[in-house]
Parts: C-alpha cells; structure tokens; sequence
C-alpha cells in the first residue's frame, strides 16, 4: 500500500514537472522569439539638408539661452524622423573620476524610467500574456485592494499611497528597500487607500514599483533582465541598463546638486519601475523610433498609450499610459515625461505629429531640462510660448 501511494506521488509530480515545462516551454517561444533584423526600424524619409540646417540653428540657439549652454552639465538632443539634427553632452557624469559626459555616458533618468516600464507592459499585452483590465491580485495576491486594474497602476489612477511617504514609519531607514517589501508593507499594513480606484488622477511611483513586480511574475526573471529582453536588447539601447544598487552604485554616473556637490543615495534606491532605469539620448532616441513600428508595439497598445484617462477636471494636462500629455484645442498634443530623482532632472519629449524626438537630461540638478516644451514650437502646433516670444 506504501509502496503504491509513492508510485502514485511519483507520477504526480512527474505530471506537474511535464506541465510546467510545457507552460515555461511555450512562454519561451512567446518572449524570447527571435527578432528580424531591422524590424523596428520605421520607414522615415530623410529630411532634406536645408530643414536640417534650419532647425540647427535655432535648435543651437535654445541651447545656449535656454538649456544653459557651457554652463549646463548634462547631455541634449534633438531628430528628426530619427535623424539627429543637434547633440551636445557637456560637464562631467562623476566628477571625482574626471569621467567627463560622453554619447555612452548612462544617466539615471528618474522617472522618465516610467516610459519604458509601461512600454514592457504594452509588449507583454501585445504578447497575449497580460490584460490592461485585468485585476492586479491575479498577479500580486498580497496587494489588499479590490478593484484595481494594471490598465489603473499605468495611469496613475489606482488611489495606492505613495511608497516613499508610507515607509518613514514602517521601515529602518538604514535597510534598502525593494519592491516586494513595498508590496508586503501594503499587505501588512492595508494603509487606506487615497480615493476609489479609477475616481480620479494622483501621480504615484508605488503604481510602477508594482508593475515592475508584475513584469517580472510574467516573464519569470527579474525585472533587469526582463527590460533587457523586452526593450533594450530589440532596440539596440546598448548603453541602458536598470540599476543594481548592490553592485553598481559606484561606477554609475553619480548625483550632484547645482553646485557640483554629490548626492547620497538613500534606502530608495533600490527600487525599480518607477524610476533606476539609466540610458543616454542616443538610447532614449532609439526607443522613441521604437515606438512608431507596429512590430514593435501594435497600433492597439499605441492607441491605449497615448491618450488621456483624466478629465474629471477642466485643464490641458492629462496623462496616458506612461506617458504625460498636453492637450489643448485647435493645437497639437504634446507627449512627454519628466523626472527627478536627487540631482537627476530630465525630459523627455515625443512630438507624435511631426515625428520629432527632444531629450534633455542633467545630474546636476538643473531646472533647465523642463524647457524644452517651448521648444516644441519650432517644430509644429504644440500648446505653449515660442522660443522666439
């Protein structure tokens, strides 16, 4: 009788083993299909030398007078249909190292990182292995909310208290926190959510710490390699990268404030998804071209992400999915992200009806970088003040 139940066990477990190798077997071939050659590669014609000298020129005066010029520390640039019409990269990525700023020189950018986190996602949609709908216990069971969907924790509109503020009490400031503790500290506690889910807009960086955990129960590996696989191998983004505190916190390109003084990193650092993505603007150029190849990001997933969710109020700022957006009528939207993370500032700017590419990115705390939506005018219809006024 002994004998016949571990017989029986046996076999059980050699069925489970059968299966879960069929079901990771089969997820293999969705995620790791091999990618065609130039397959996100979209068809832009070339803009003509004369459009090129035009824009470089005022492109080259916003520079100087806007972005700050010899004095900015940090790196710029701005295309055209993937062209690049202007790039400049000045100062120094750690200056203790004399490592001056460079075109391979990664930096940390903040929260413009959301972008890339919402475009996994969309990829994993697109892959049929998620739904925006779906509710996000059918992948973090510990989260102690109903009613809230993935589609709500991209758009900011999930009512989830922000992580930062609810760890002050409930964590030892010397310890690193990761985003499984955010999601454990959220089951521990069950802190009140800020309004019912999908009532309203609040920006929240817990919202993407908790897609990142999603992005990794999917794909099975952790959310570094998993970015790797979705965005920055297909793209060529060979100078990207998440951060591993653990590791890398020395030789990455370090954090000053406007005086060239260096930041500390602090027990935050180690969370990804919402921020701790660091890339260049040749990179951030790449995945801007990424996003208009339907092979890349099928015209559903782009039709969810760039549009607004919020207009509860009155008002021309929306946000989509990762994505922030201007809306304003008889102009042009406006698509963009920016960032701050300790002296790391950026923005992030995609110009969809004019296919225009502007990047900004500082880590040395300049304010500067947030201009560039000006600078939007001197390429199409967009919703605020020209350079030239």
């Amino acid at each position: 009788m002994l004998l016949r139940l571990k017989n029986t066990v046996f076999i059980l477990l050699l069925l489970c083993l059968i299966l879960n190798s069929c079901d990771l077997s089969s997820f293999k071939k969705k995620f790791t299909k091999k990618e065609k050659k130039n397959s996100y590669v979209s068809d832009f014609p070339k803009p003509s030398k004369e459009y090129i000298k035009d824009k470089n020129e005022k492109v080259h005066f916003f520079y100087d007078h806007f972005i700050g010029g010899e004095r900015f520390n940090g790196m710029f640039l701005v295309a055209k249909n993937g062209v690049v019409l202007y790039e400049k990269y000045h100062g120094f990525a750690n200056k203790d190292e004399e490592i001056k700023m460079g075109d391979k020189t990664p930096l940390h950018l903040a929260s413009i990182s959301k972008v890339a986190t919402a475009i996994a996602i969309l990829r994993l949609v697109d892959k049929k292995l998620l739904v925006l709908d779906e509710d996000v216990r059918n992948y973090l069971p510990e989260l102690p909310y109903e009613g809230i969907s993935i589609r709500m924790l991209m758009n900011h509109r999930s009512g989830i208290p922000y992580y930062g503020y609810f760890t002050y009490e409930t964590w030892p400031m010397g310890k690193m926190l990761r985003n499984r503790d955010v999601l454990l500290l959220l089951k521990k506690h069950k802190f009140p959510l800020n309004f019912k889910p999908d009532s309203h807009f609040a920006y929240c960086n817990t919202n993407y710490a908790l897609l990142a955990l999603i992005i990794e129960k999917i794909t099975r590996k952790r959310f570094p390699i998993a970015m790797q696989e979705l965005i920055f191998k297909p793209l060529k983004m060979n100078n990207s990268f998440i951060m591993d505190h653990t590791r890398l916190k020395e030789s990455v390109s370090q954090s000053y404030n406007s005086g060239m003084t260096r930041q500390a990193f602090d027990y935050l650092d180690d969370v990804f998804g919402d921020k701790n993505m660091y890339s260049t603007v040749r990179d951030l150029l790449k995945m801007d071209i990424g996003t208009y190849s339907d092979n890349f990001l099928s015209k559903a997933a782009k039709k969810e992400m760039y549009k607004g969710y919020s207009y509860e109020n009155s008002g021309k700022k929306n946000y989509g999915l990762g994505m922030r957006i201007v809306e304003m009528e008889g102009k042009d939207p406006y698509f963009f992200h920016s960032g701050w993370w300790h002296g790391n500032k950026g923005c992030y700017a995609s110009l969809r009806s004019d296919t225009v590419c502007i990047i900004a990115l500082t880590n040395a705390n300049s304010q500067s970088v947030y201009s560039i939506n000006r600078l939007s005018t001197s390429f199409g219809n967009y919703p605020f003040e020209s350079i030239e006024e």
